[in-house]
């Protein structure tokens, strides 16, 4: 353990030799390996930040990511100082964290990490798998920096399931739980109502929910516990209801919601898709539920700050002529939605895919849902994490469901190269399989276009 940690290499190096277990295999580790007393432990030792900012917690298998980057944009619209919680990152590690858009600098990060080394010096020698893991820092890490930029709200993402998720020690003004499906089977289950009744871990005693889960399992398990826990219940579908949708421009949509609270009107999403449409209004219910309990968000805060979210990685254009969209969907639910996107904003010559996966991921069902949209398939493995499926792998998951022909090539650069050789003007290019591709490749095609 090192005394002082000089520099933000020597920083991020620390913290990937920490466990990790978004680099690990998922057959290496389960639930049992991840403990909220250890958090606790963690966050106590370094005065318990999480105790005196409110949170909205978001948990879910598609859209809570860009369901976090909505409610913090508007709550930063309305003048609150709103701290945002993410993973994975793509660029930088430090983007897992930010108050008002800003993520620490590499200074800042280096020094919230050395007032962090002493308890973690304490916490290795204690008996019973006590040492904080790579995921937890990176939480703990997040609270300081929302402490220090005296952030009014902190809008959380769940990394992995909910229950036993790091962030799962918060306080929460209101929860939400997204859509729910199959994905992380080998550690959350394998079957839709395991899956939910992780998720629905985030519950807590009294605190409103806001659920978007639609198969009639999940909703069981949400309206069960939220039952057992006298937490109130507003359900994408029952009580909350998109009711319109309309493209104003390329770029951006208007969405009509009915809450159980309010009737909002053309609100604008600068975030493609129509699946943005069911994550803006469990953003509008949760809205409601915050202004219930006092906070102000005038209507003009919320339409200003839906009109500004920008979130990387998530059906993003960087690039025309070839058209390039990169997208993280990296499950079913995700891969559809993208599909969906691309079918209703994109018209076309011809289209490319360049795809990587991970190992504990329905390789083969994703393939099935995205080999038909495309006329060329490039397969890759991104360099950068031991989970990615080798690219022969992916090629004989393809095989086993259609006889088109694929391309193999083993970096993500070359993939790229490919595919720019290979496309023309009016035709479009999707990134698409992996947050980690999408981190490795995303820097190298902004450079190159």
């Amino acid at each position: 353990m090192p005394a002082c940690i000089e520099t933000y290499a020597a920083a991020i190096e620390f913290l990937y030799g920490r466990i990790n277990y978004e680099r690990v295999q998922a057959e290496a580790y389960s639930t049992s390996d991840f403990k909220l007393e250890r958090m606790r432990v963690l966050l106590s030792l370094i005065g318990s930040p999480h105790e005196r900012i409110p949170a909205v917690h978001v948990a879910g298998t598609k859209g809570k990511g860009s369901t976090c980057a909505m409610l913090a944009s508007v709550l930063t619209a309305a003048g609150h100082r709103a701290g945002l919680y993410i993973s994975p990152h793509i660029s930088a590690f430090e983007e897992r964290m930010t108050v008002d858009g800003v993520q620490p600098s590499p200074d800042e990060f280096v020094a919230i990490l050395n007032r962090l080394l002493p308890t973690i010096a304490h916490m290795d020698g204690l008996p019973g798998q006590m040492q904080p893991t790579y995921f937890e820092l990176a939480t703990a890490i997040a609270w300081l920096y929302f402490e220090d930029r005296h952030a009014d709200f902190a809008v959380l993402e769940t990394g992995l399931g909910g229950r036993l998720d790091s962030t799962n020690v918060c306080c929460p003004l209101v929860t939400v739980i997204t859509n729910v499906s199959r994905d992380h089977t080998q550690i959350l289950g394998s079957t839709v109502r395991k899956i939910a009744w992780e998720k629905a871990g985030i519950i807590k005693p009294g605190v409103p929910v806001i659920s978007g889960v639609s198969h009639p399992d999940a909703i069981e398990i949400v309206e069960q516990m939220g039952c057992d826990r006298g937490a109130s219940l507003s359900l994408l579908g029952r009580d909350v209801h998109v009711t319109a949708r309309s493209q104003t421009d390329e770029a951006q949509t208007t969405v009509d919601v009915q809450t159980g609270r309010s009737v909002w009107s053309e609100v604008p999403l600068s975030l493609r898709g129509a699946h943005q449409a069911t994550n803006a209004a469990l953003v509008l219910a949760a809205i409601d539920e915050l202004r219930a309990q006092g906070v102000s968000i005038p209507d003009a805060a919320v339409r200003a700050g839906m009109s500004r979210v920008r979130w990387p990685g998530r059906v993003e254009v960087v690039s025309q002529r070839p058209t390039v969209v990169i997208d993280a969907a990296h499950n079913w639910e995700s891969a559809r939605a993208l599909i969906a996107t691309l079918r209703e904003d994109f018209h076309p010559r011809h289209r490319l895919l360049i795809f990587a996966a991970t190992r504990d991921k329905d390789v083969s069902g994703l393939l099935r849902l995205l080999v038909p949209q495309f006329d060329t398939i490039i397969f890759t493995k991104y360099l950068d994490n031991p989970r990615s499926v080798p690219t022969a792998e992916l090629l004989s998951f393809m095989r086993s469901i259609s006889n088109r022909v694929a391309h193999t090539t083993e970096t993500p650069a070359s993939a790229w190269q490919l595919a720019q050789r290979w496309a023309g003007p009016d035709d479009l290019i999707a990134i698409t399989g992996s947050f980690f591709l999408v981190a490795e490749l995303r820097d190298l095609v902004l450079a190159s276009v």
